[in-house]
């Protein structure tokens, strides 16, 4: 039996004493315990981002080649040859840690479908991961079950996943960050949208059946962790990856089609917002028998099938003339097929089981006009400036120690589980450029693609750690010879009633949307998760970005391999920068200072410098300078290629440590034939520029003739992961 609906209830169903007087208000009456949840989960931060829409409004949505912005499943661009991508990043943070594998997998599952929604083809996954402290076997396990959730589900969907990140930091002991990114291809004429259209016309329910998982994971994860999260379990959905195969092939074949009108995969909140979004799109009213709905469970309620958030689902409004269509093709597919209702004119959704209204509730108050908050702001104070830091141990060996610790180390132990190039698109796998660079089956064009974030800087200064995040997101696609055209973000941040916590939200979108107009780089789509904190500690903050490129021509993308009898020369200034570096928190045991500023004038004028001398096939390799500064990045290069370098004096007037492990911004490294071609060409157009070395033994060999060889630093650098997890 239902419990009694109160202010009592309402809080632990998460809405506010100003919340439920605003449900009485618009109901004129006491709702049922149906409608008392579908406002909680459709005005929780996870549905109705009550606390960031003001602040998400800045960010720059437009440019000539967006189709279609925020707003829609995903966001849709043109790349030519009537070609658009569909692509979105999104959280599962709080599933992944109460069931680590399901919730991964579900991530992965929730993202593809907002991209084939929109009828796009998934062609790539990536993830953004942000782990604990790795010494900690709860980290241990989460770590174990994310990697497999992710690769169990991608791989046997058949999605290549092409890229990512991760990081480490206790602030994620207790809330790790699963962040999932889709990327799919579609024809720009023929992208499907979710506003319902079409007073009569029916509401059908396709895919797997109802059961009682998830219910509530929107509300769940609209809220703080505390000590007893992991007994959360049920409300944490279970995937089934090759009823998503069947899913999307379903749904694409009947795309080809005129069936469709609107669609709308059931994510978070499940039936309720799929069909409250739709019809909120439209509109329109509608009416729902969950009679008709199709159940895995018996005796199941009203409030239970509203609020599940069972996988593997869509809703569609179809043409009423091509219902026996669209019915053969699902049945074909053998996936459920219900028509669960029609569209109205009420302007209402009435939800209607055994023979009783559950649930009557104009559609406005739950979509467009759900709760918007001006919560109070307090700015994050500026670092201290860091003084001088003496160099403890040398380059070569604070170089060992840096390439093998938990933020540089080597993936291979976690892509190695993931099916890199099923679909043989696939042009560079993870490890082998700055971004994973996937050809469009049929034509020679490629996407470069890109996850990025460094949250130890949006943690010290969160302005330029949103303007960093997305200037490394441009760099690594630039890398590889593509030209950037649009982000997709994941904003993770703890709890906004914190001012603290907003100051740092409205403080990174201040930074990235400089950041997006200075490079033409617009945001289309996205996803924000708040109230990451366990028992009051927030994580780090991590506005992650997912970044896509085009090329052309799959063939001109480099990647970061050296080769012998190459040059290296350093594109962008270097001033040794040492605040908030890896260096510094790893060798010199501290995390201090402003992050390395970032100057958006010469991040545009390195980077497109650095286009078109790979797009005019004078580069053999780039990658460009982030995380442990200069020396790491050769380093890498030496050993993506297996050729030792011999690099030549730091510059005069930094100390050695801050010139090869300092962390300015806006540089690259490259290898060219021609280095005084390339040197010729960045003076002519006001580009800083220095050879580094040259390319050759077996050895990386240092300005001081220290030598480290390449069998030790791969060894530094392939250890951690494996042996931390055991295999």
């Amino acid at each position: 039996m239902a419990r009694e609906v109160n202010q009592s209830l309402a809080r632990e169903f998460g809405l506010s004493a100003d919340e439920y007087a605003r449900v009485l208000d618009i109901m004129g009456r006491t709702p049922s315990f149906t409608e008392l949840g579908i406002f909680s989960v459709m005005w929780s931060e996870h549905c109705s981002y009550k606390s960031s829409r003001v602040w998400l409004k800045q960010l720059p949505t437009k440019a000539p080649w967006v189709i279609h912005g925020p707003g829609e499943n995903a966001g849709v661009v043109d790349i030519g040859e009537g070609l658009a991508a569909i692509f979105k990043m999104e959280s599962h943070n709080h599933p992944s840690f109460i069931e680590p594998y399901q919730g991964a997998a579900t991530g992965v599952g929730g993202i593809l479908r907002d991209v084939f929604t929109m009828g796009a083809r998934p062609i790539a996954n990536l993830n953004a991961l942000r782990f604990g402290d790795p010494s900690l076997p709860r980290t241990q396990r989460v770590i174990d079950g994310v990697v497999r959730g992710i690769g169990g589900y991608g791989n046997c969907v058949g999605v290549p996943t092409v890229g990512g990140e991760v990081n480490f930091h206790p602030s994620y002991n207790g809330n790790p960050l699963v962040n999932a990114m889709t990327v799919g291809i579609a024809r720009k004429d023929r992208i499907f949208l979710s506003a319902a259209a079409g007073i009569g016309n029916p509401v059908v329910y396709v895919g797997s059946k109802t059961g009682r998982d998830g219910i509530h994971g929107a509300t769940m994860a609209s809220a703080e962790f505390a000590q007893d999260s992991e007994e959360k379990r049920p409300t944490v959905q279970v995937g089934d990856p090759f009823t998503e195969k069947l899913l999307i092939e379903a749904c694409l074949e009947l795309m080809a089609t005129d069936a469709i009108i609107a669609i709308q995969d059931m994510g978070a909140a499940g039936l309720t917002s799929s069909s409250v979004e739709m019809a909120g799109k439209g509109g329109v009213g509608l009416d729902l028998d969950l009679d008709a709905v199709p159940q895995r469970e018996t005796g199941m309620t009203a409030y239970e099938m509203m609020l599940s958030e069972s996988q593997e689902r869509m809703l569609m409004v179809l043409r009423p003339d091509r219902q026996d269509v669209a019915r053969a093709i699902f049945e074909k597919w053998e996936l459920d097929f219900a028509v669960v209702g029609y569209l109205t004119d009420t302007g209402r959704i009435v939800v209607r089981h055994q023979g009783r209204i559950e649930a009557d509730i104009p559609l406005a108050p739950l979509a467009d006009q759900a709760p918007l908050y001006h919560r109070p702001t307090v700015e994050t104070p500026k670092p201290v400036a860091l003084g001088h830091v003496a160099d403890p141990v040398g380059p070569a060996t604070a170089l060992t120690q840096l390439i093998g610790c938990p933020d540089l180390c080597s993936r291979a132990w976690i892509w190695d589980q993931y099916d890199s190039t099923v679909g043989g698109q696939t042009v560079r796998r993870p490890g082998a450029a700055d971004a994973a660079v996937v050809k469009i089956e049929d034509h020679a064009r490629a996407l470069a693609l890109t996850t990025d974030c460094t949250p130890r800087y949006c943690q010290a200064d969160p302005e330029a750690g949103g303007a960093q995040a997305v200037a490394e997101a441009w760099r690594n696609l630039t890398a590889t010879g593509a030209t950037p055209l649009a982000v997709t973000d994941n904003m993770n941040f703890g709890n906004p009633e914190k001012p603290e916590i907003m100051g740092q939200f409205a403080a990174a979108i201040r930074g990235m949307s400089a950041a997006c107009v200075a490079l033409d780089f617009p945001v289309v789509s996205g996803n924000v998760s708040l109230y990451n904190e366990t028992e009051g500690l927030p994580i780090l903050p991590a506005p992650a970005i997912g970044g896509l490129g085009v090329l052309e021509n799959a063939a001109q993308a480099v990647g970061l391999a050296l080769a012998p009898g190459l040059d290296l020369v350093l594109i962008g200034e270097t001033r040794g920068h040492l605040g908030q570096s890896l260096w510094l928190r790893e060798i010199a045991g501290q995390e201090a200072g402003p992050p390395p500023p970032v100057d958006l004038v010469a991040e545009r004028r390195n980077g497109d410098f650095v286009r078109a001398e790979i797009l005019a096939g004078r580069v053999r390799a780039c990658h460009d300078v982030s995380d442990g500064g200069l020396l790491v990045a050769v380093a890498e290069m030496a050993l993506a290629g297996n050729t030792g370098v011999r690099l030549l004096p730091a510059a005069e007037g930094i100390p050695p440590h801050a010139w090869w492990f300092g962390e300015d911004q806006a540089r690259y490294v490259l290898a060219v034939s021609d280095a005084a071609a390339l040197l010729a060409a960045a003076t002519a157009a006001g580009i800083p520029a220095r050879r580094l070395g040259r390319a050759g033994d077996g050895d990386l060999t240092l300005p001081s003739g220290d030598t480290i060889s390449l069998d030790t630093l791969r060894a530094a650098h392939e250890r951690f992961l494996p042996t931390l997890m055991g295999r």
